[in-house]
């Protein structure tokens, strides 16, 4: 298992963990992000943190791994690939996640969902939605980054490789709009 500064470490080193001034994606401010592409980048990485979900998981009986397209989906193979399972991914079609391509899910099969970061956690439920709309059963959750530091929860059990209670504000009360030093940048994919 990584330690908590173990991680902080990847996620520094990797260029992951990125300080400035930040536009979220639900239009609030941070001085913090967290890029986790930036760390999936690399093997080593990827298989360390995979690594530290799979251990966590490893006497659940998990019999596949889904992760949300985009950024679940490396997590997905990886920690699949560690348990022994096949992972598959989920993605959206009309604005809502689903279970595509091909793959299945059986009745009853035990389900571990994985995600890179969750903030709100709404990509995280609308896959449980899919999986258990595909007759599966949801047996856990794991994240490489909780960015709400454990307040956002999922009925299941949850492990996240590092778990971190990054800031935000809304603009009108953002203290580097208020310094006026630099222009909040939109760094995640959906810009």
């Amino acid at each position: 298992m990584l330690s908590r500064q173990e991680a902080l470490t990847i996620f520094s080193d990797s260029g992951a963990l990125m300080e400035g001034h930040f536009l979220l994606t639900s239009g609030r401010h941070s001085n913090q992000y967290m890029q986790c592409a930036q760390v999936l980048q690399y093997p080593a990485y990827t298989e360390q943190l995979a690594k530290h979900i799979a251990d966590k998981f490893e006497n659940d009986g998990i019999e596949l791994v889904v992760g949300p397209a985009m950024g679940g989906i490396i997590v997905s193979y990886e920690v699949a690939r560690q348990l022994g399972v096949p992972g598959i991914f989920a993605e959206r079609k009309d604005g809502q996640m689903e279970i595509r391509r091909g793959f299945t899910i059986n009745p009853g099969q035990k389900v571990l969902v994985v995600e890179d970061v969750v903030t709100t956690g709404g990509s995280v439920r609308e896959v449980i939605d899919a999986v258990k709309e595909a007759g599966g059963e949801v047996a856990g959750v794991a994240v490489l980054v909780d960015r709400s530091n454990g307040s956002v929860t999922f009925g299941v059990k949850q492990e996240a490789v590092l778990a971190m209670d990054i800031q935000s504000w809304e603009q009108a009360e953002c203290p580097l709009c208020q310094e006026g030093k630099t222009e909040a940048y939109k760094p995640g994919s959906r810009s």
